[in-house]
């Protein structure tokens, strides 16, 4: 199934914010257009640096830009496509206090 992003402008309000950043994730962007999911464990397919959360959160950790940044995104498997939802965008070491604190399966800034 394609992928529906929701909110594409909280990349590119991030990349306006972080210039550094807009290459990796516009080339992030291409791959998922072209993306055909049908499972969860696709996603690592597609990405191969992908974490899925557990917890039962539907979450999932994309490795963005040689680690150097990550998206946490909430995704919905439906009829005709998936639904993917951006929850955080941020560096690696953010991502890491994220994890100490907790957060990872709660994160929704967007």
């Amino acid at each position: 199934m394609k992928v529906h992003l929701i909110r594409k402008e909280t990349i590119d309000t991030y990349t306006k914010q972080n210039a550094q950043s807009r290459v990796s994730l516009n080339e992030w962007c291409a791959k998922l257009k072209y993306a055909d999911w049908k499972i969860p464990a696709d996603m690592q397919g597609t990405f191969p640096g992908t974490d899925l959360l557990g917890n039962s959160s539907s979450r999932v950790v994309f490795d963005i830009g040689g680690n150097k940044y990550r998206l946490i995104g909430k995704y919905a498997f439906g009829d005709k496509q998936v639904h993917l939802f951006i929850c955080w965008i941020g560096t690696h070491a953010e991502y890491d206090k994220l994890c100490k604190a907790g957060e990872q399966y709660s994160v929704s800034n967007y």
